[in-house]
Parts: C-alpha cells; structure tokens; sequence
C-alpha cells in the first residue's frame, strides 16, 4: 500500500503500526475496509487479524480464546526451568484451561527443539476454544498432544491421576468488581476465561483456589505446578499452596515487577 494510503487510515484513527499491520494482512481492498471498520469500533486488533505470536508460535485467536499475552510468555519460561530441574526425560504435561493452546504448544515446541518428546493433555471447559487449540496443534504439525472438555479436572480419565510431571495454567482470576476499571479490550474477550469467583481469601480467586486444592492428586512424584495469578493475590496463592499440602512453594515477579506466577511443588 502506498504511504499516502497508510496517511488516510492513520488519518481515521487508526495508529501508523496498526495501519501497515492491516494493509499487510488484507491486500484485497473489501477486506481491508471490513478489518479497517472492525477496528475503529474497538475490536482488538488480534482479533481482526486472526492470528498473533506467541514466543514462537503464531497462533490461531478468535473471540473464543484469549489474546496471548507477555506475561503469559514468562509462565513458559518458569515451567521450562521446573521440566529441567526434575531430569524426567519425557515429561506429561497438563494444561489446564488451554484456550488457544498458547502455554502448551509452546511448552511441546520448544521442548521439541531441545530433543525432549513431551506429551500433553490440554483441557478446556468450551468447545469452541478447544477448536481453536487443534487448530493451533495441526498447524504448527504438533502431534503428541490430546483435547479434552473439562471443568478443570472433573472431565479427566482417573487413570491420569499421578501421571503428569508438570501442570500449568493461566485460569481466570479477574473480579468481576474489577472489569469495569481495566483495559476495555478486555470487554471483547470470553468472560468466562477472565472472570472468576471471589473467595475470602482474594478477590477473583475462585478458580485458582479449586485447582491449587486439587490438583496434587493429579501429579507424578517430584512434578510442579506453574500457575499465572492475578497481581493482588500472591499471598493468597502462597498460602493455598501451603495448605493444600505442597512441600515447596515460590511466587515469581513478572517483567513489571508484580508478583504473578506461583510455583508449586511436589516432592
């Protein structure tokens, strides 16, 4: 596109990045207009692309996913360095609330390139994200991978329970208090991945509070749990862990300096 057409799309409120990003991604001038429109009217510019990084991925994201996010990129991070420190040689991962896939395909992918042939179950309460993740699997030709529809463990086999030396999880922890003063980008993504229920323990740690308390019985020996948690509700991460009978737990700042990811294991 020429950069007198980038101008007139800046000039319509679209910023300059933006502007080259969609008239990279939509050569036919229809489709343009229609991304261009989406847009403006406030729809995450992931969305109405279709796809977006993530750590080497580049992934399938619709309505029916989250966006993958820094953050998040960091949580594989953590989880890579628990896999080391255990030895295991293949390890079985569990991914709890896949949405896109994001955490466990990159999971699979980089531990791939290393030589390591991990196999992982993701799981998801909606179907529509869980089409989305084999989309993400298929394209990116990662195969040792199964989908299951699950309320966190309530729709796993009972012939998984000790078997997975790692799980992780990026589960709601939003307050439903808090939607209203953050980013009204997340008024487009699926409530029900953000939005969980409060507890006495922390505002929007519902979720977070299930898992953490069920979630041992579901893990190998020397195995951990790497989870993503809202900036307010480290201590309450910390002291769920404790009391839910893990003999080590950590909590781990993200790149803005808030405590984030707990880090739990059993051994």
């Amino acid at each position: 596109m020429a950069s007198t057409d980038l101008a007139a799309l800046v000039a319509r409120g679209l910023a300059p990045h933006e502007a080259r990003w969609l008239s990279e991604e939509f050569t036919d001038p229809s489709a343009l207009e229609t991304a261009v429109a989406r847009r403006l009217a406030g729809e995450p510019l992931q969305y109405v692309i279709g796809h977006w990084p993530f750590r080497s991925l580049d992934l399938v994201v619709d309505e029916n996913v989250l966006i993958p996010r820094p953050e998040t990129e960091e949580l594989v991070d953590v989880a890579l360095v628990e896999l080391a420190a255990s030895g295991v040689a293949a390890p079985r991962i569990l991914d709890l609330g896949c949405g896109s896939g994001a955490i466990g395909l990159a999971l699979l992918a980089e531990l791939e390139e290393r030589g390591i042939l991990a196999t992982l179950v993701a799981l998801d309460a909606s179907p529509a994200a869980l089409a989305v993740a084999r989309r993400n699997a298929l394209a990116h030709g990662l195969s040792r991978v199964s989908f299951v529809q699950s309320s966190w463990f309530d729709g796993l086999d009972a012939s998984l329970r000790a078997g997975f030396d790692l799980v992780v999880a990026n589960p709601p922890y939003v307050a439903a208090g808090e939607m209203e003063s953050l980013d009204p980008v997340l008024a487009y993504e699926p409530r029900a991945a953000l939005v969980a229920p409060d507890t006495a323990a922390a505002p929007g740690f519902g979720d977070l509070a299930v898992i953490i308390a069920e979630v041992r019985e579901w893990m190998s020996v020397s195995s951990a749990l790497v989870v993503e948690h809202g900036m307010h509700q480290g201590e309450a991460a910390l002291a769920a862990a404790r009391a839910a009978g893990f003999s080590e737990v950590e909590d781990h700042l993200d790149m803005a300096g808030h405590a984030r990811i707990l880090v739990a294991r059993r051994s």
